[in-house]
């Protein structure tokens, strides 16, 4: 699915709020503007959570079901979102076939306090057609998404993560459909199927990398697995989201680029 900012999460839809998956849509129709106008502003307004300090703050682990702070979104047919019982615990399982939906979590906060984004996923297969760099390449087996709105709904951006097919992990590049979505292959490729990945990204620093700016608030979280434009099919599995201040630990997972990139 492209950069799709919900709409403006989308990268027309999610990105926009996670505004990028509803500007894909917002390309082929008016309504798509009007949806991704309405989650800007639900994002937009979304008071800054006060939690500055504690060392991470839980997103999700899906123990109780799926959390309420999270909205669904349809694009083009409907991902099955299931919370189900795992290695003795529950997780998200999302199941897709020729269908993109998003889950967006609205939560307001500054990467000053809480840079690190933490989760855990896995994928039972990747998209055999899938290619971010090409519109009709544009599903992933697994993304979650980092929204940063703006007043002005074109200009929100987003950081997608994503387990690419095609695209090299550590690398990044536009999305197809929404330049202002940025797509991080923090995966790629079927070399760890049907396992569990740990992954913690510095938001904070890869955002500076990715638009060479110091970034705004967040206004959202979000997940999606697409195969719409491909038309194939994809299960996948998330689990414990959180947001996190920065300590001292082995092998995190950055950008692939060089430190003196990331002052």
């Amino acid at each position: 699915m492209p950069g799709n900012p919900l709409s403006v999460y989308n990268a027309t839809g999610l990105q926009n709020y996670i505004g990028y998956e509803e500007d894909k849509m917002r390309f082929k129709r008016i309504g798509s503007w009007f949806r991704a106008v309405v989650v800007w502003l639900g994002c937009w307004l979304v008071a800054p959570q006060g939690y500055a300090q504690e060392a991470f703050r839980l997103i999700d682990n899906f123990e109780s079901g799926l959390g309420q702070r999270w909205e669904r979104r349809d694009f083009r047919g409907e991902t099955d979102y299931t919370i189900v019982a795992m290695d003795g615990g529950h997780c998200l399982m999302a199941k897709s076939t020729a269908a993109a939906s998003g889950l967006i979590h609205r939560v307001r906060y500054d990467l000053r306090d809480y840079p690190v984004l933490s989760w855990r996923w896995k994928v039972d297969n990747v998209l055999a057609k899938g290619d971010a760099s090409r519109k009709e390449g544009d599903d992933y087996a697994a993304r979650i998404y980092v929204v940063f709105p703006h007043w002005i709904p074109l200009k929100t951006r987003s950081i997608n993560y994503i387990w690419a097919n095609q695209l090299p992990e550590g690398s990044h590049l536009p999305n197809a459909f929404y330049a202002k979505a940025v797509m991080v292959a923090v995966q790629s490729g079927p070399e760890n199927l049907e396992r569990w990945i740990t992954e913690r990204r510095d938001v904070y620093d890869d955002y500076r990398v990715l638009f060479g700016e110091a970034p705004p608030s967040v206004g959202a979280i979000a997940l999606m697995t697409d195969t719409d434009n491909t038309g194939e099919s994809a299960t996948a599995y998330y689990d414990d989201i959180r947001i996190e201040k920065r300590r001292v630990v082995a092998g995190p997972r950055f950008l692939g680029l060089p430190a003196a990139a990331r002052k």
